[in-house]
């Protein structure tokens, strides 16, 4: 009897160990594949104003208040700024909302929000948001412009109204992202992951 006990506990040692060791190799794995990831990145979408060094259309618009407003263009007094594309019907888009916010603050730009939806849906987002202080647009003619087709979307500009970088958005990685591409001189994440993989061909 005595004997079965000790064959029973060094049997279940050599389980917990093995169970360990596999344990130990799967964490391995999992940094493995963690390194080998490709980092995310705004998708970029075919279509639309080309990114780096390309002019973004100077473009007539009215915000929800009723002021004249031109989107694109030269801004010498603004260094950096975010064109972000959303709507009260796009869950994603609230979701993003205070990332962006808290994005824009952070990194110092100046956020411009665009959207093409009913203006009391819009008003009641911005009241939801706390975006009073922001210029809201609402009309079809700056997506337009920029061909944006999904949501939600955004754009990078410069003072002299260059896009720097763009694409879909939904986190605050994607926006992120659209500021790294600048900073590395490339036009989106993919277009750098497509650079290694040129490399190490």
């Amino acid at each position: 009897m005595m004997t079965a006990l000790i064959v029973s506990q060094i049997i279940s040692w050599l389980v917990i160990l093995g169970l360990v060791l596999m344990l130990l190799a799967l964490a391995r794995q999992v940094g493995v594949l963690h390194m080998r990831v490709a980092p995310a990145g705004a998708l970029t979408a075919s279509g639309g104003a080309a990114v780096v060094g390309s002019k973004a259309p100077a473009v007539p618009a009215q915000t929800l208040d009723g002021s004249n407003v031109i989107v694109g263009g030269e801004a010498k007094s603004v260094p950096l700024r975010l064109l972000m594309f959303v709507s009260a019907t796009c869950p994603l888009c609230k979701g993003l909302i205070p990332a962006a916010r808290s994005f824009a603050k952070d990194e110092r730009l100046d956020l411009t929000f665009v959207g093409d939806d009913d203006p009391s849906a819009q008003r009641a987002m911005i009241a939801q948001h706390g975006l009073e202080s922001y210029r809201f647009i609402n009309g079809p003619e700056v997506g337009q412009a920029f061909e944006v087709g999904k949501l939600p979307y955004a754009v990078l500009l410069d003072s002299e109204g260059t896009i720097l970088s763009k694409g879909l958005v939904n986190s605050r990685e994607h926006l992120e992202s659209l500021v790294i591409a600048h900073e590395m001189g490339i036009a989106s994440v993919q277009d750098y992951i497509s650079q290694l993989k040129v490399q190490a061909a």
